[in-house]
């Protein structure tokens, strides 16, 4: 760590010899502790709200709408999912095509024959993994358990 008080913002850097595993795992975790949003602006009842993204369990298209579920409650959201794809950091998964869960909300993760089923942390909702997700979801959750 070097502490420079010219700078105007946190850099990084990752110096190494050749790209490894580890030097790899290092670089994807440094890129997923970025969020590029910390709060979005949702809406419920002509009252537009900011919620942390860390309060937000998933996000869902119900219709036309795309929602953002809470532990309690349910807000509009005026994107589409490819959109909070792509502004969402790496916490937040898609896991069906209507579907992009918050990873850090995940309680438990249930497969059975037909589907997977995610539960979340004091909360009754749950969202199904479709069978093209379920693969990519273990596998960042196994990432995310050896390394956080």
């Amino acid at each position: 760590m070097e502490i420079d008080p010219s700078c105007d913002e946190p850099e990084i850097v990752l110096k190494a010899p050749e790209i490894t595993e580890e030097v790899e795992a290092v670089y994807k975790q440094l890129l997923g502790r970025q969020n590029k949003i910390l709060q979005l602006e949702v809406e419920k009842d002509n009252v537009s709200y900011y919620l942390k993204l860390s309060e937000i369990l998933f996000f869902e298209t119900d219709s036309k709408l795309v929602m953002a579920h809470t532990k309690n409650e349910a807000f509009k959201v005026n994107y589409k999912l490819y959109e909070l794809e792509e502004i969402l950091g790496a916490n937040f998964m898609r896991v069906a095509k209507s579907t992009i869960i918050n990873l850090d909300q995940i309680y438990s993760l249930t497969r059975s024959i037909s589907n997977c089923e995610v539960t979340f942390q004091e909360s009754y909702k749950k969202v199904y993994v479709s069978r093209r997700y379920y693969r990519a979801v273990r596998t960042k959750l196994d990432e995310r358990r050896r390394v956080s």
